[in-house]
């Protein structure tokens, strides 16, 4: 069976990784690892930012960029969450070993 491809950048499709990016920041922001608050707070920022400027792309009709930036943003979260500085065990939400 032939795998579907997709490659269309849409509303949906980045209001849907939007909402997977933000609920994994709230979860990130509520287990900090002790010792990690400077780390984290960093992480927390640029991840803020980040989805700050997918909705900026976004309104402005840039939904390639928009959808990157979400990209990007869940990145920071994850090497958070693979460096230990966010005590964090969703597999679904965060690329953790």
């Amino acid at each position: 069976m032939e795998e579907k491809k997709i490659n269309i950048v849409c509303s949906r499709r980045i209001e849907k990784y939007r909402e997977i990016s933000e609920k994994a920041l709230s979860l990130a922001k509520k287990n900090i690892a002790k010792g990690k608050e400077s780390e984290a707070k960093e992480i927390i920022e640029m991840v803020s930012c980040y989805l700050e400027d997918s909705k900026h792309f976004e309104k402005q009709g840039h939904l390639v960029n928009a959808f990157a930036a979400i990209n990007y943003a869940h990145g920071w979260l994850d090497s958070g969450a693979r460096l230990k500085i966010f005590n964090v065990t969703d597999r679904k939400l965060f690329t953790i070993a």
